[in-house]
């Protein structure tokens, strides 16, 4: 119990951080667009990455730095298309799709003063390809996932198992939570302006970690 309990706090506090993950799923969780796919999508990759770093993966990277380096560039290009996608949401107003009520299956309702707009959600598979991005092209997920992570499981023996079934059942925890939750989000973005704030700050967070992903290659 011991190692099942120090596997759920070190994965809590390896994953509940602002990072582009995390950000996306709030996103998908207030918009109430595709939440299960997204929730399902993030715990799966988050065991798989758990589970290799305790196998021994973790090796294989400290070995090969240059996995490190592919997906930090990579990753890094990645936010900042988001970012910038996001920065363009709120300039133009894109971004006000969905009120507080429950969506219907296709479309969702902006209301403002006496006129009544239906814009269309997003297709499922743009957004399993941008969460999987997210997810896998996070060197931070690397280093922190596999290689410290697993790191840490081998100092429990023959109950590494165990810490690492705390440690996925803290990633499913979490993203089950953060998805599903944030809908009750949704009272305070009734209006097109609260919704291209959102994406304002997305585009920040977003392009702020693609930035914190080059620097330290930049400054040598």
């Amino acid at each position: 119990m011991l190692s099942v309990l120090s596997g759920l706090g070190l994965g809590l506090s390896l994953i509940v951080a602002i990072g582009a993950q995390n950000v996306f799923v709030l996103r998908q969780g207030i918009r109430r667009e595709h939440v299960l796919v997204v929730v399902v999508i993030c715990a799966l990759s988050d065991a798989a990455l758990i589970i290799a770093g305790v196998a021994g993966l973790g090796f294989v990277i400290a070995a090969a730095p240059w996995l490190v380096v592919v997906a930090r560039w990579a990753g890094a290009l990645f936010l900042l298309a988001y970012g910038l996608l996001a920065a363009r949401r709120a300039r133009r107003g894109e971004g006000q799709a969905l009120d507080a009520s429950e969506p219907s299956p296709g479309t969702a309702t902006d209301t403002r003063g006496a006129g009544t707009a239906t814009v269309s959600r997003t297709a499922l598979a743009p957004v399993v390809l941008t969460v999987l991005a997210l997810t896998w092209l996070n060197p931070h997920v690397y280093l922190d996932t596999v290689l410290m992570l697993g790191s840490i499981a081998a100092t429990h023996g023959e109950e590494r198992w165990l810490f690492a079934a705390g440690a996925v059942a803290a990633s499913i925890l979490w993203f089950t939570a953060l998805g599903f939750g944030a809908r009750y989000l949704g009272r305070w973005l009734r209006t097109p302006r609260s919704w291209r704030i959102l994406d304002a700050l997305i585009a920040v967070v977003m392009i702020s970690l693609a930035v914190s992903l080059v620097l330290p290659v930049l400054g040598g």
